[in-house]
């Protein structure tokens, strides 16, 4: 087995810079604030530029399948990106989520050239909570007709997503469904979320028609695989998040003044940012190596997976926490981008797993059982 790579090539960082630019230009804190304010949470024309102008869309998919032909490692500096800006966009559900799906259960079908060239819009319809290697979801049915009923709740990226991807469990067993936004039936209600940059949804069917995609042990493998690769590349996301708490923390503190000195001056708060300093460089490693792990398809991907989670969702909460405490009674402020950062953190933190569900899966993988009794 060969050592993981957890530094960035230069194509990576010509990537970083190029989704940089685009979201420096596009997506500012002023307009993700806006947005949130409004009525339509997801910026559309800034997922176009992402999908069509820079096809990120389907970044990871092999170019004989419509795809750019990279690897999971350039998906993941994307994820850093969106983090750094917390975007308002659907990549974790159409790019990630989805699009893993279809590689793993169907990378023949023309549906997976229509995402990766970012033609259409789609999302995993599982509840954002659901950790890899959970059972597959049972909430739905599959008449023998391929009609869908069901509900599925707090589902990601579904308010803007033009066609679902649905696990079911029919009468041959569970099986993969295609089903469009559009189709009498099928009802999206957006929820409460705290994420307000990446609100759920709950999806009710109503004898919803549904292609069927994949069934049997097939469609229960692609399922697990699809969430285990969202889970591992999520780790970059939380890594961006905590990364822009960071600097923008440090950028301040140098900058406020109190008592006639510098806030950075004091060395308690040098202190503390040279721990959290100390905590990114440390989750950068396992989010890096989750996704070069993943990238090459290892034998210990499922192990990255646990380590990334249940290191960087930690992180970025705390670095979040930081942010918001350190920059004093601006940090509180609506205007201040700060909370939107913490809201992100928080829900990455439950999304995929939680760190406590993932630190239970890493003990079992590496054959350390906590103690009994």
């Amino acid at each position: 087995m060969s050592a993981p790579d957890l530094l960035y090539s230069e194509i990576e960082e010509e990537l970083r810079a190029s989704v940089r630019d685009l979201l420096t230009d596009r997506c500012p804190p002023s307009a993700v604030l806006a947005r949130c304010e409004g009525p339509s949470p997801y910026d559309p024309a800034l997922w176009r530029g992402l999908a069509v102008e820079l096809g990120v869309a389907g970044l990871h998919v092999p170019e004989e399948y419509g795809g750019a032909g990279a690897s999971l490692r350039e998906t993941a500096v994307v994820l850093e990106e969106l983090g750094r800006r917390v975007a308002p966009v659907p990549f974790l559900g159409s790019a990630v989520l989805a699009t893993g799906l279809l590689l793993a259960a169907c990378p023949q079908d023309p549906l997976l050239a229509e995402v990766a060239a970012g033609a259409r819009t789609v999302t995993l319809a599982v509840p954002l909570s659901t950790a890899p290697g959970a059972g597959f979801p049972g909430t739905v049915r599959a008449a023998a007709g391929g009609r869908l009923s069901g509900r599925v709740t707090s589902v990601a990226d579904a308010l803007t997503a033009e066609l679902l991807l649905v696990p079911a469990e029919g009468p041959d067993g569970p099986a993969l469904y295609a089903v469009e936004a559009s189709a009498a039936g099928l009802g999206v209600a957006r929820r409460t979320s705290l994420d307000l940059t990446r609100p759920l949804a709950d999806v009710t069917l109503n004898e919803v028609p549904g292609r069927r995609l994949a069934e049997g042990g097939p469609a229960v493998r692609a399922l697990r695989q699809a969430l285990t690769t969202g889970a591992g590349l999520l780790a970059s996301e939380q890594l961006g998040v905590a990364e822009w708490c960071l600097s923008t923390t440090v950028e301040y503190l140098k900058e406020r003044r109190q008592f006639a000195r510098r806030l950075g001056s004091f060395q308690a708060l040098k202190h503390r940012l040279a721990d959290l300093w100390l905590e990114t460089v440390g989750a950068r490693a396992a989010a890096r190596y989750a996704a070069d792990t993943l990238a090459a398809g290892g034998p210990d991907a499922e192990v990255a997976v646990a380590l990334a989670q249940a290191h960087c969702g930690a992180l970025a909460v705390r670095a979040a926490e930081e942010c918001v405490q350190l920059h004093g009674g601006i940090g509180m402020t609506w205007e201040h981008p700060a909370h939107l950062y913490l809201k992100r953190a928080k829900a990455d933190q439950l999304a995929l797993g939680t760190p406590g569900h993932h630190r239970a899966a890493l003990a079992g993988l590496v054959d350390l059982p906590g103690p009994v009794g």
